[in-house]
């Protein structure tokens, strides 16, 4: 992997318009929103036929060049059980101001999951100025704190938390760490991993998908935020939510622009 050099200057949220398993048509099966903020990632995809989940996904997303921009996502959660690094994915331009992302990845869908080319085609998505009052025109990425496990095997409870202006997301996965002479072998309990999509609307904050293992309740932008200052949050503070201690992974103030959420 080539060295990371680029930090964001910009936080996106963002929507995939169709997939292209190569050399079939495109099509779009899913409900997915992205948002990205600085170094870091929240990615939810609800089936549009089930209403059930097809990925959830979050981490890391670190830039290696810009022309064209590639960027390496890492896997902190993944409800395909993958926790491995990307290859470098690239990103081009299209002319009515899309990005083409191309690369190759394992095919779900099909039996062995083969690796196949694939593209994909991402529209960025505008966030507006927050009507929730002032203050609140701000995005952050959160990460659930655990227990590191020094030796053997335990299970620990996965979280992320991201808002980007009107817009919030919340994944949860249960993994089996395991740990053996210095090295990680990650496994997901299948199944158990719950996800969250709300969106300010009118006057208070709307559930759009809210997937539930049936063991905790993913905190809520509508009932568990009211009382936290996030205007003076900032990158490395830890913040406890519902009782959970968490580290701000990301944090920046908007300035709304054509193509999203310039912070």
């Amino acid at each position: 992997m080539a060295p990371i050099c680029h930090h964001f200057t910009y936080s996106y949220a963002s929507t995939r318009l169709s997939i292209r398993w190569v050399p079939e048509p495109p099509f779009e099966n899913t409900d997915t929103l992205v948002l990205i903020v600085g170094e870091w990632y929240v990615d939810l995809r609800i089936d549009k036929q089930s209403g059930g989940l097809d990925w959830a996904i979050a981490g890391q997303c670190l830039q290696q060049n810009t022309d064209p921009r590639r960027l390496v996502f890492t896997h902190e959660i993944d409800s395909n059980n993958n926790f491995n690094v990307s290859d470098p994915c690239p990103f081009v331009p299209l002319p009515n101001g899309d990005d083409l992302e191309t690369g190759s990845m394992c095919r779900p869908d099909l039996p062995g999951h083969p690796v196949t080319e694939y593209e994909e085609v991402w529209r960025y998505l505008p966030t507006g100025q927050s009507e929730e009052g002032p203050g609140h025109n701000i995005a952050w990425i959160l990460e659930s704190d655990e227990d590191k496990l020094r030796e053997g095997q335990g299970k620990i409870t996965k979280t992320f938390l991201g808002r980007i202006g009107s817009r919030y997301l919340a994944l949860q996965q249960v993994q089996t760490h395991s740990r053996v002479h210095g090295s990680w072998n990650v496994k997901i309990m299948g199944g158990d991993l719950n996800a969250r999509s709300e969106k300010w609307i009118g006057d208070r904050w709307k559930e759009k998908h809210v997937l539930s293992n049936g063991c905790n309740e993913l905190p809520s932008m509508g009932k568990d935020f009211d009382m936290h200052n996030q205007g003076s949050w900032h990158v490395g503070r830890k913040v406890t939510i519902r009782g959970c201690q968490y580290t701000v992974r990301a944090f920046e103030r908007a300035e709304i622009t054509a193509r999203g959420t310039r912070l």
